[in-house]
């Protein structure tokens, strides 16, 4: 089966960011955060997804990539 896989560690990773950093600056909890880190979202929300690309200055499929299983 198939899956989405949110490129959060990547993407925070090239740029030398901290998940506490962003969280902060996007107030966004933590908890939730940690649940897209780690693929473990059954939907995605639309405003996140808005603010990670806005943040990041990148696309939808720079952040989200369709995983084939």
């Amino acid at each position: 089966m198939a899956h989405l896989h949110m490129r959060i560690n990547e993407l925070l990773e090239e740029r030398e960011i901290s998940k506490n950093t962003i969280c902060k600056e996007l107030d966004i909890p933590r908890s939730n955060f940690n649940r897209y880190c780690r693929d473990e979202f059954q939907r995605i929300d639309a405003n996140l997804v808005c603010k990670l690309c806005e943040y990041f200055d990148c696309n939808l499929g720079d952040l989200i990539e369709f995983v084939k299983d």
